[in-house]
């Protein structure tokens, strides 16, 4: 090892990942979904500042709210329960034009297909459909050469709908907090995205497991990385993202940590977390 290499939070040394380059035409997009079927990990605060982040770089970004919570839309300001169309309509009826529910935020590049508690009612509408597996596939095939990266914030559930949008997609990041507890549900996600691929979506791969609410302080944090790293080596993001403050502040303002405090560690995270996505290939 050089002088100069860097050890990251994962015990491995930290690569440079340089600024993308500019692209010169957008689309098709890359898929991605954010999953993990535990609650509380930070699934919906990495779509949207991961998507914030790869907009500043010039990507156009469709954030898919896939969860009935409606968490991401309402961090990102769309007022989602006051909406006669959002993403449960394009589910349940072929008759709504994906282009008429697709809404534009104040960060230049990045579009939102809002959802809220109606989406509850898909799952179970889903059920009788043939092909019910690949309706979310349908429903973004249309705008797949709009944009370059399309992010599904999944719900926290490994039901129906996450399965919708493991097949719809190309990658998946699973989002793991820094604890013990956490790590124990990996396991069947990773059991079930086999099964996916196995059955419904060949194409879909593990794009990698990034490791959230990390405090380097504690030696708790520290264990459950390289613990995580031992697990599953490279699929492990050099990135990590640390708890602060300035997450439920931003999601308070409707604004990604990007804009809201964009001189931040937690802001440069998401920036590195993009350039490290474009450099391994997983995003244009």
């Amino acid at each position: 090892m050089s002088p100069k290499e860097q050890i990251g939070p994962t015990g491995r040394p930290l690569p440079t990942f340089p600024a993308p380059k500019e692209l010169r035409s957008h689309g098709p997009a890359r898929i991605i979904a954010m999953c993990n079927q535990k609650g509380g990990v930070g699934k919906t605060t990495s779509t949207i500042n991961l998507g914030a982040a790869l907009a500043e770089y010039g990507r156009k970004v469709l954030l898919v709210d896939f969860d009935p919570q409606g968490a991401l839309s309402v961090g990102l300001g769309i007022r989602a329960h006051e909406l006669d169309t959002t993403i449960y309509n394009l589910l349940v009826s072929r008759g709504t034009d994906i282009h008429d529910v697709i809404q534009h935020t104040a960060t230049p590049d990045l579009d939102v297909l809002p959802a809220n508690i109606d989406l509850s009612a898909a799952e179970v509408q889903l059920v009788g459909e043939v092909a019910r597996e690949m309706v979310l596939a349908r429903v973004l095939r249309p705008v797949a050469d709009e944009y370059d990266v399309i992010l599904i914030d999944c719900q926290p559930s490994l039901g129906l709908l996450t399965v919708n949008a493991l097949t719809a997609s190309h990658g998946v990041i699973i989002p793991l907090e820094c604890e013990f507890f956490a790590m124990r549900g990996v396991a069947l996600l990773v059991e079930t995205i086999d099964k996916v691929t196995d059955r419904l979506n060949p194409r879909l791969e593990i794009d990698g497991i990034l490791a959230t609410m990390y405090d380097g302080r504690t030696l708790h944090s520290r264990d459950v990385v390289r613990s995580v790293v031992d697990h599953f080596g490279d699929k492990v993001f050099h990135t990590t993202i640390s708890r602060t403050v300035k997450f439920p502040d931003a999601t308070l303002a409707a604004e990604p940590i990007t804009t809201y405090a964009s001189h931040h560690g937690a802001a440069e995270a998401y920036r590195q977390l993009a350039r490290e996505l474009i450099a391994r290939g997983d995003a244009a």
